[in-house]
């Protein structure tokens, strides 16, 4: 976010000169072989309010790499930017051949992704009320995020064909439509090096005299991040009270007082088990998607599923009983 902001400043002042070189132009790509401006003009752009209302929506859409993981917020990015390049194109062919309307040049930039994280937005975020207006327009977390959505809309007359490629993008790449998630996806190999490379230099230290809380992108996550820490500071000194009552006596923790609700479901978990060990019984699914997130937090696969089945697949209370035990 911050090179294509810099670029597209450089562009925008010193070196106009360029900016030829990064125009979206439909009819270079059809009739000249220019495939090279794809590439270019799709992530470089050229009008400055665009840069800063697609840099806004990108803020707020890191909740999503936050939630799923940098690798696999990497992949939705590529996924999205290499199907909206194909609808552009398909867009315009349908709209000379069936309006007999010609396009030949459209809005540069990031913007087909920008416009398809808006899919996962809508799908994944839960909408939480903050006012109302003349008390009958209700006023979300999400309202202000739309509203930027709408401005970047209405920026160009051209950039609807964008907002509707990379929404159809989205949609297909977040239903995994025709197996998209399999064939375009950011292999491990390069997420680990930019992990090694680009994380050190773009990384920054949490603060020392300040708790690192309130990081997320709505009030409601805010809340519930606040609400967990709050649930983690008391278990810890819950945890170092019964050491230290401990300490000497050789006896165990009692673990039960630290999650009863945990260990009834345990307890009544092996109850099932030896009860229906002639009679199979029905148990509840384990996500393979939370073990898997579980299992790259260090935790083997075994403790994973365990953690899963006794917390009813709730992946923080998992989280925190590995954790602690």
């Amino acid at each position: 976010m911050v090179v294509l902001s810099t670029v597209a400043f450089i562009l925008a002042v010193p070196f106009q000169q360029y900016q030829n070189y990064f125009v979206y132009n439909l009819k270079a790509i059809k009739q000249e072989h220019e495939i090279w401006r794809i590439i270019f003009a799709r992530i470089v752009c050229l009008d400055l309010k665009d840069v800063f209302c697609s840099c806004l929506l990108i803020y707020n859409f890191r909740i999503f790499e936050r939630r799923y993981g940098s690798r696999k917020f990497a992949s939705f990015l590529l996924g999205s930017w290499v199907l909206s390049a194909l609808m552009d194109l398909l867009l315009v062919e349908a709209l000379h051949h069936t309006l007999d309307m010609s396009v030949n040049i459209l809005p540069s930039g990031f913007l087909g992704p920008v416009f398809g994280l808006f899919v996962p937005f809508y799908y994944s975020i839960p909408s939480v009320q903050v006012t109302q207006i003349l008390g009958r327009f209700s006023i979300t977390n999400k309202t202000l995020v739309y509203i930027v959505g709408l401005q970047l809309l209405t920026s160009s007359t051209n950039i609807w064909i964008l907002a509707f490629s990379g929404l159809l993008s989205g949609i297909m790449y977040h239903c995994n439509v025709l197996k998209v998630q399999q064939l375009l996806y950011v292999p491990k190999w390069l997420a680990r090096c930019a992990s090694f490379t680009l994380e050190p230099l773009l990384s920054s230290t949490d603060p020392t005299h300040e708790t690192p809380i309130g990081m997320g992108a709505t009030l409601e996550i805010q809340r519930q991040q606040r609400a967990e820490l709050l649930d983690q500071q008391i278990m810890l000194a819950q945890l170092n009270q019964n050491n230290r009552r401990h300490r000497g006596q050789g006896g165990l923790i009692n673990w039960e007082r630290l999650f009863p609700q945990m260990r009834n479901r345990l307890n009544a978990n092996n109850q099932q088990q030896d009860s229906g060990r002639n009679s199979p019984s029905p148990s509840a699914p384990v996500s393979e998607e939370q073990v898997a997130r579980l299992m790259e937090m260090g935790f083997s696969r075994v403790d994973a599923l365990q953690a899963l089945r006794a917390t009813n697949n709730d992946l923080n209370m998992a989280t925190n009983f590995l954790l602690r035990h």
